[in-house]
């Protein structure tokens, strides 16, 4: 145990830290006694000084794990497999289901994070697996035996085959098992995490956009087309409408046809209604008496029977 003291604790792990020769992000330090001033004297700092094991990377995979294990409240336990090319994890379960999930979709959350904690730091990227109850050898025989029969269909089809959507991993099995096919190639589309494969066969066949309108011109209902796709008008053309002219020199304004006005009538007022529209229907000066005028085709209030008006 190496303990170091010092008027203060920083004074106390400075002289730890060169004495040991190492940094202090690998050391571990625990304090142990406070340095204090008393009245006569005064009592020295106290800290304990370690060297940090180093860890590789696969080790610290597996604490993470192990933490992020509890947290989930799964009983399960990771060891350390290999650590070479790509670092492998095995999860020790009785029950696989809650850890597995539907389709993998929780261990290979887990394994993402695995990969990222043990790639902390480093330079190259480094594979992590993380496996269960070898579910990722079932899972990829499963995926090739599926890659075959797809691509068989593609070719009887001559069309494309579309994959479910899968992760990196899955999508890598797929390509492989269908690498050296002679009939058929693959790619991947689509943005993740709904990327998928695509297998597309070299027989593949083009279709040609049909046209839907019929040769003869007619519709489906048997109406010809006209020009530009419409249809001709039942009844023929549409003739033009005559257009009217202006009234000639010395024609009655009381035609109906004019389009100047009477100023003398009595009542018009320029800008105004003068009164009518159209033909006209008669002059109250000419069937009425004198001093009498009459509005044309307006009815008379008639007398009743005890001479008061209705």
């Amino acid at each position: 145990m190496n303990v170091f003291t010092g008027k203060t604790a920083e004074d106390a792990i400075a002289a730890g830290l060169k004495e040991l020769g190492i940094t202090r992000e690998e050391a571990e330090i625990v304090v142990l006694e406070e340095g204090k001033r008393k009245l006569f004297g005064s009592v020295p700092a106290k800290v304990q000084i370690e060297k940090k094991e180093k860890k590789t990377d696969g080790e610290r995979a597996v604490e993470f794990l192990e933490g992020l294990l509890g947290l989930i409240a799964a009983e399960a336990t990771p060891v350390l497999i290999r650590e070479e090319e790509k670092i492998e994890i095995e999860l020790q379960a009785e029950n696989t289901h809650g850890i597995i999930g539907r389709r993998g979709e929780i261990i290979d959350a887990m394994q993402v994070l695995a990969g990222a904690v043990a790639n902390t730091g480093r330079e190259e990227y480094k594979r992590v697996v993380v496996d269960c109850n070898h579910y990722r050898e079932d899972r990829e025989e499963t995926l090739r035996r599926v890659a075959v029969k797809l691509a068989q269909k593609a070719v009887r089809l001559g069309k494309k085959v579309r994959l479910e959507p899968m992760n990196p991993y899955e999508r890598r099995i797929i390509h492989s098992a269908l690498l050296d096919s002679d009939e058929v190639t693959t790619k991947s589309e689509g943005k993740e995490p709904a990327r998928f494969v695509v297998i597309i066969p070299k027989n593949l066949k083009t279709y040609e956009k049909r046209d839907r309108r019929p040769r003869d011109g007619r519709d489906g209902r048997g109406r010809d087309r006209g020009r530009g796709g419409k249809f001709e008008k039942k009844y023929g053309e549409r003739k033009p409408y005559p257009k009217r002219d202006l009234p000639a020199e010395g024609t009655p304004e009381t035609s109906g046809t004019s389009i100047r006005r009477d100023t003398t009538v009595p009542g018009y007022k320029k800008g105004g209604f003068n009164g009518f529209f159209g033909t006209f229907l008669g002059n109250s000066r000419d069937g009425a008496s004198e001093g009498t005028e009459e509005t044309a085709g307006a009815p008379q209030p008639q007398e009743s029977e005890t001479g008061d008006q209705e």
